[in-house]
Formats: structure tokens, sequence, C-alpha cells
């Protein structure tokens, strides 16, 4: 999926583009504990070519003296990470010496770049924001982000530059993975690692994605693609000294795979990022192993994995499916095994249940425990059915969809996975009113 950068001086209306670009969203009637929900970055699907909005601007400290350093940062990061910047500029404010600069930053890199004159809210404005020819560009677009004026004209254009999104075909058999993580935690030595056992047959081609490098390799006999090799051991200079910014590096990892590594510095322990990114991988439905790397490092008494797996259960509660495996990339301890976890889990994320076995599931769950009352009447579970895999998707047919309450969609999502478990896996469960006859 491309990524398209807003990047732009502090208050230009950064953050009102990027809500006025994804839409208002509906809260999210599931309540995930655990989850950062940190909202400078979306996937877009409102347009014909899906696509990932990041705002660079919800990544910067609130700091006047660094103000041109963190432009030329967010520009470095655009140059870097994106396929498509959208360049916001103040029409209220006038051209100024800082845009001036950006914009010749800008210009000196091969990628499409929108200059995006903010705050044009009526015919006055559009006339004032002539001046903003003066950075030497051939076309802005004077935009309103508040009242949503000029949008759709940008967007068509932003979007008709987008390539096709990827489309994943479950019948090819075969399994991307993706190894993700903040800087430093050991991503790329549990790469070179993985791909050297005897056992691991590897074939590095290029990828699909910009400067990017999949190695297709063969496992016990199944076809796998490691997702952005080059990616991975490629250190992107301000994605490396920005932590921050690593976050983008892996949405991008990501966006192809099915089964998601993501790697934890066990001496620095689980922070913000990783939780982040562990978030944003439950949220796009991805299968999730956690590795904790650097486990040679740690000192250890005969408590010390309880204790350390304790803590990755109590941060990652979202995450209870997930399996937790403790590796050293430096001495190979454990990342044999690795490959073994992805295959088990890459086989439930494939997994299809009868329709039989999981009208038995529900019906006894329902029995267990009867779902409360809705405006005083009784709702009624009809049936259920699996509608997708790659993640395991299911559809209950219900009277009253509206009746059914989050805690009882908690306690049946966990009824269903009992029996199948469903290793590494989230799983999904819509709720739909039966059709009367």
């Amino acid at each position: 999926m491309s990524v398209v950068a807003i990047v732009g001086r502090p208050n230009v209306g950064k953050s009102t583009l990027f809500n006025r670009i994804i839409g208002k969203r509906k809260a999210i009637v599931e309540d995930v504990p655990g989850v950062t929900r940190d909202r400078n970055y979306e996937e877009v699907t409102r347009y014909q070519t899906p696509f990932t909005l990041i705002d660079t601007g919800g990544f910067e400290p609130i700091s006047e003296e660094r103000m041109l350093v963190q432009m030329r940062e967010q520009s470095q990061l655009a140059i870097e990470e994106a396929d498509v910047i959208l360049f916001v500029l103040d029409a209220r404010e006038g051209l100024t010496p800082s845009d001036q600069e950006v914009a010749g930053m800008l210009r000196r890199i091969k990628k499409p770049i929108f200059f995006v004159v903010n705050k044009v809210d009526g015919d006055r404005q559009e006339e004032e924001a002539t001046e903003f020819y003066g950075l030497g560009i051939e076309e802005y677009f004077p935009v309103s982000a508040e009242h949503g004026r000029g949008i759709s004209d940008l967007m068509d254009q932003v979007v008709g530059l987008l390539p096709p999104a990827f489309v994943d075909d479950p019948a090819s058999g075969e399994v991307r993975l993706a190894v993700i993580g903040r800087p430093n935690v050991g991503k790329s030595s549990i790469v070179n690692k993985m791909l050297g056992y005897d056992r691991v047959v590897a074939n590095p081609v290029a990828g699909t994605t910009r400067d990017s490098i999949d190695t297709p390799f063969v496992y016990n006999s199944k076809p796998y693609t490691l997702i952005d090799t080059a990616g991975i051991r490629r250190k992107g200079r301000v994605s490396q000294k920005l932590e921050k910014y690593s976050i983008i590096q892996a949405l991008k990892g990501m966006d192809r795979a099915h089964v998601v590594l993501l790697v934890i510095d066990a001496e620095e322990g689980i922070t913000e990022q990783d939780l982040t990114i562990a978030g944003y991988a439950f949220d796009r439905g991805r299968a999730i192993i956690l590795v904790v790397n650097k486990w040679d490092t740690v000192i250890k008494d005969n408590h010390t994995l309880k204790k350390f797996t304790e803590e990755v259960r109590m941060q990652f509660k979202f995450l209870p499916f997930a399996p937790v495996m403790f590796v050293s990339a430096l001495t190979g301890q454990r990342v044999a095994k690795i490959m073994d976890t992805v295959e088990d889990v890459a086989e439930h994320f494939n997994r299809k249940v009868s329709t039989a076995q999981l009208n038995q599931v529900m019906n006894a769950a329902e029995l267990g425990h009867q779902p409360a009352l809705y405006h005083g009447k009784r709702v009624k579970f009809f049936y259920i059915t699996q509608t997708a895999v790659r993640p395991p998707t299911f559809t209950i047919f219900v009277n009253k969809e509206k009746g059914v309450h989050f805690s009882y969609r908690r306690y049946m999502a966990n009824k269903i996975r009992e029996p199948f478990k469903f290793t590494g896996c989230p799983i999904r469960i819509n709720y739909r009113d039966r059709e009367r006859r």
C-alpha cells in the first residue's frame, strides 16, 4: 500500500487536513484494552485506491527553536518513506522563509509533491494565495481543510498517481512474513540467522514496492516470502535517528504480510512504540508472534522467564493469542524454532472451520450464558458461518444485531476461539440481522 505523507510547519492545518482526508470515523465499538491509539497514521480506504496517510506533524516535539530542524527531519522522512508528499502551506500567514527552504529541499527529490495552500475559505484568500507561485512552482491546490473546500480536486489528483493496491490470493498457498520492531532490537540479525539455516532455501528478488527486496524461501517444502529484507537491513538516517519514525517502516513492512514477527529488546523491555506497532498489526488483522530478542544478555534466575512472560502478557493484553518466543540472534538460541512457530500460526491463519462445528460451539456458548435482554426481548442467535480466512472471519445471524452487547461479543469470541485455538491470529466476528421472510 502506498504511503502519502503530510508535511508542513506547525499550525498550518496538517492535522485538520489529515482528519478531512480520512473522513470522520465512528468510535470503534470493540473495546480493545491496551492498544495505544496514536492517530497520526491511518489506512484510508474511502477512495478508489487505498493508501496509508501519515501526518508527520504528529511526530513533532513542541519546541519553537527546533521548528526548522523539525521541518528538515519531516522532509527527510518524506524523502525516505513516502510515495506522495502533501506540503501544506498557510494562506493566512502567507509565504515564509522556512516554507521556501523546505520547498527547495522537496523539489530536489523525484517524488510527486502537491503544494497544498490551506485556510483558503473564500475568494479573497484564493486571490491572495497567488503569492505562493513565488516558490517557483507550476501548480498549487487552494483548499480549506476545515470546510472541505478543494479537497475532492486535490484527492482526485493524488489518488490518480497511486499504483493499484496489492491483492492477496489465499489460493497461492504462499505465506508472507514481516519482521518489524524499533531500531536496534536485532531485526536484521534475526533475518540473517533465519535465512542462514540449512532447511531454509532463500532466493532474493526485486519486490513490488519501491526499493524493497523480498526474499522467497522454502521451509519444510512450503513457500514463504520474507517482506522487504532490504528495508529491514537498510538503516534510513532519519528513521534510525528518530525512533518514532520507525513506526512508518513497520506499517509498510506489515502491509503485504500475513504473519508479523514483532521483535522486542529484552534489555530495554517493552516500550510504548512496541505497543503502538502491535496495535496496528492487530487492527490490520495480521497474525502476530512476539519475539523477545537479546535474551542471552538478561541476568536470570529461576523466575526470570516467568516474570518476563507475565509482563509481556500484561502489557500486550489485547494479544492473549500471540505466541511469545525468547531468542538470541547473537548466539542463535531458539532462532531455529521461529519458523516452526510461523508454520503453526500460518496454518491457523488459513484455517477453515465447518459450519456444523461452529454452530455446535455457538449453541453451547449461548446455552451456558444467555445474552442480556434488549428492549425487554431476548436476543436470538440463529446460526454462524465462516466467511473468510487471513484472518479467520465469521458472521453470526441474529434477530437484533444492535442488541448484542460488546461484553457478550467478547464472550462469544472467546468461546469460538477455545476449541479451535487460532494460535497467533486475531479473529473477526460480524453480527447481522437475519432477513425476515
